[in-house]
């Protein structure tokens, strides 16, 4: 029998990152525009969908505050800030989610894969930093798909590496609910109840048709209980 496969968002599903990537919103649209967003305000707009990309998140932000910034120019201050110089960039804020021993034990009844909104080399580097010994398979970035998230494409690729598997795919957007609808490929739903917008995501996954909603990925083993 075919060994089935937990497909894993990266941002706020692996790693907590409430003080890097969410940070680095707020940082890059202070420094064009003078006035960092708040938290809720960017969750808004996460819960719009459409808005995967946090960088064009960050220039959707700078646009509507009335300031003129090219993309290119946004996208180099966002990752500016979030890789720095080694040593001080907001993605050494990022914490693990997973508890000690968590995913090694649902490791043992599904394989793992991981598509995400993040560059490749910046998921592998991340994943190197805190889960060496998970094999992840296949890894995929917004930089190898055409189509990033809402769009199926990543899920489907994913799909065709594992013929006759069954899949699941656990995220924390909205944009991640409708990438897993259009693939056909059950939903599990992350949402935190620190999130500013906490049951307004509950019910928008609820309303794409969740196959679980769980707080945190060390739910997850609950999920599949026998």
């Amino acid at each position: 029998m075919t060994q089935p496969i937990l497909i894993f968002d990266m941002d706020g599903v692996l790693v907590d990152v409430a003080e890097s990537y969410r940070e680095t919103i707020a940082r890059t649209v202070e420094h064009f525009t003078g006035a960092a967003p708040t938290r809720q305000r960017i969750q808004e707009l996460k819960n719009q969908g459409g808005w995967n990309d946090d960088w064009k998140l960050s220039h959707h932000l700078v646009t509507v505050a009335g300031v003129e910034a090219g993309f290119e120019e946004v996208t180099a201050h966002f990752q500016k800030l979030f890789h720095g110089n080694g040593t001080d960039g907001l993605i050494l804020r990022e914490r693990w989610v997973a508890r000690p021993g968590t995913l090694e034990k649902l490791n043992q009844r599904f394989g793992f894969a991981l598509f995400t909104g993040r560059l490749k080399w910046e998921a592998e580097l991340t994943l190197a930093r805190f889960a060496p010994r998970l094999r992840f398979d296949p890894i995929l970035g917004m930089d190898e798909v055409k189509e990033g998230k809402p769009a199926p494409e990543g899920l489907l690729t994913i799909a065709a590496a594992h013929p006759g598997a069954k899949l699941f795919y656990v995220g924390d957007t909205v944009d991640d609910a409708r990438s897993a609808r259009s693939a056909g490929v059950p939903f599990i739903g992350v949402a935190a109840p620190s999130n500013p917008l906490y049951l307004d995501l509950v019910f928008l996954f609820q309303e794409h048709g969740a196959y679980a909603i769980v707080d945190d990925i060390n739910y997850l083993e609950e999920v599949f209980a026998e």
